[in-house]
């Protein structure tokens, strides 16, 4: 996939190495202020790293670290989201959370977890009683003792989001290489030669979004690193759609010194989520599943949600975070050496990509002025999710996948995009096909033949079992 065509003479205002949600978010955010943009992403498509698995909230950030640069992010982001969403075709469910407190230890923390909510701004906080609770929610399990509600919280879909943010930046001018990684690069004391796998580029400033990858990147072209990236693995369990009606708000659990905790909630597209864990590994790639600990997490929602119990399982998979040896993000500026890395971006990067793009873009401006666009383009992106009218409900349309409800011309669409899959796991990104109940058993053959000849790696029939 290469949408737009990079000449290896030409010199961009910056290069972006890493295509995840922060990446997207930041090549959008230069571009707007007119700055000439170059994204290299190493994987056959955008969003393959960590930011193809994450649980989809849109966070206010009640419960982030006070005055930290998390938190301003957060924020930010959130604010951003409300704001460009309609105009981008952007979902967004409306749900509310509840910080629930099943026992007695947990009940004495949530004080302190609705102070920190009103300290973060996030004034609409308040704690609810274990009755006002079961009014909300009939099908959470006997036993509760009380919450913190956090009527806020809204859930969107994680892809569509950064896809959008992309398609801006490339709507303005901006250059996107995928199967591009940076092998080298050396800065002259003006700019930057970037030696990649597909060739040389230059670049004034280099902005370093390499998500699980970071910490070595900017050993390879700075000659260290100041943080490291320890891994996080969150394996995740969709329960069928059916299950979505047994829950309205987020339920979050009491949060511990490691870890948010396991959430249970639904999804824009209509099923219901339980993940993630938080396990520590090495491998920065292979996020393995175990049997063990999926079933744990069925055992943990049943606990919670009685009915979920017989409740089929529509998916699992797993995703790893990049979590660092510290909880802050780790931005930082190398101004003599034009270069911002933007590391340990964690579970919250969904929600602050914007904030941070931002709050990066006002780093790099104190060195460099450009003049923003006046009149921006919106993108207008194709809706998955289930609460706002899908195109199977248009007239013509034929059904590829019916657990998911995805037609022909969705498929087509995105091949004729802007910003087309390169890999399957992109194609199901932008469609959802063979991520339902049947997870391509049925539709496999038919998204083979309508994707044919537009993927590095050809479908064959069984090749839509991909995780």
């Amino acid at each position: 996939m290469t949408p737009s065509i990079a000449h290896p003479a030409d010199v961009y205002d910056v290069a972006i190495i890493g295509g995840g949600v922060v990446g997207c978010a930041t090549a959008r955010r230069f571009t707007l202020e007119g700055a000439r943009v170059l994204l290299l992403e190493k994987g056959t498509d955008i969003l393959s790293g960590a930011s193809k698995g994450n649980s989809a909230i849109l966070h206010t950030g009640f419960d982030a670290p006070p005055g930290s640069v998390e938190l301003a992010c957060m924020q930010a982001g959130y604010q951003e989201y409300l704001a460009i969403h309609a105009q981008m075709n952007l979902p967004l469910l409306k749900t509310g959370a509840m910080v629930v407190a099943w026992n007695q230890d947990d009940l004495a923390k949530l004080d302190g977890i609705l102070q920190q909510a009103h300290a973060n701004g996030v004034s609409d906080a308040r704690l609810v009683a274990a009755d006002e609770i079961h009014r909300a929610e009939p099908h959470l399990a006997k036993g509760l003792l009380g919450a913190v509600y956090v009527p806020g919280e809204y859930l969107i879909d994680p892809w569509s989001a950064p896809l959008g943010y992309l398609q801006q930046a490339l709507a303005h001018g901006a250059t996107v290489l995928t199967a591009t990684e940076v092998e080298a690069g050396h800065f002259n004391g003006q700019a930057w030669r970037l030696s990649t796998s597909r060739g040389t580029f230059d670049a004034t400033t280099v902005i370093n979004c390499a998500g699980l990858f970071g910490d070595r990147l900017e050993q390879r072209l700075l000659g260290d690193s100041h943080f490291s990236i320890h891994p996080r693995k969150g394996q995740f369990v969709v329960f069928d759609k059916a299950a979505a009606a047994l829950l309205g708000n987020i339920i979050l659990p009491v949060p511990n010194e490691r870890t948010k905790g396991i959430v249970i909630t639904r999804t824009v597209f209509g099923n219901l989520l339980v993940g993630p864990t938080a396990e520590e590994q090495d491998d920065r790639v292979h996020a393995g599943l175990s049997h063990e600990v999926l079933n744990q997490l069925i055992d943990a929602a049943v606990a919670r949600i009685p009915a979920l119990d017989g409740m089929p399982v529509t998916a699992t998979y797993a995703a790893l975070r990049p979590a660092s040896e510290k909880k802050d993000y780790r931005i930082r500026e190398v101004p003599e050496q034009h270069w911002i890395t933007v590391g340990g971006i964690r579970s919250t990067g969904l929600t602050a990509a914007l904030g941070i793009a931002r709050h990066v873009f006002n780093l790099y401006r104190q060195r460099v002025q450009h003049r923003p666009v006046a009149h921006p383009s919106w993108p207008h992106m194709p809706n998955l999710a289930e609460h706002l009218p899908r195109d199977y409900q248009q007239p013509g349309a034929e059904i590829v996948c019916h657990c998911e409800w995805v037609t022909a011309r969705e498929i087509q669409a995105t091949f004729d995009s802007p910003l087309p899959p390169g890999d399957l796991g992109g194609l199901k990104r932008r469609t959802r096909a063979c991520m339902g109940r049947c997870q391509g058993f049925y539709c496999g053959a038919r998204v083979a033949e309508l994707s044919a000849g537009h993927l590095a790696l050809p479908l064959a029939t069984g090749a839509a079992h991909e995780a």
